[in-house]
């Protein structure tokens, strides 16, 4: 297994993890698996091509879904956005 696809099984095991954590303490390891991935993503593509980082790509934004979409809302619609409680 390449280098690349083996930190992507470690990213996937430590997003699991991450979201058994209570919602209060997943904000540091989320954020940090967050800003993560989109190197990770194109150490994927650049050692496997275009279609396994679109995998990955699909995988992120499944598992990352609400928080891209408060993103999204916040800074690029300009919404105002509540973290909840």
């Amino acid at each position: 297994m390449s280098l690349s696809l083996f930190l992507g099984a470690l990213w996937v095991l430590a997003a699991t993890v991450t979201a058994f954590l209570p919602m209060r303490r997943q904000y540091v390891p989320g954020v940090t698996l967050l800003i993560a991935a989109p190197p990770l993503l194109g150490f994927i593509g650049y050692q496997h091509g275009l279609w396994p980082a679109l995998l990955g790509l699909a995988g992120f934004v499944s598992m990352f879904r609400n928080p891209l979409r408060y993103i999204w809302r916040k800074y690029v619609k300009g919404e105002e956005m509540e973290l909840p409680k």
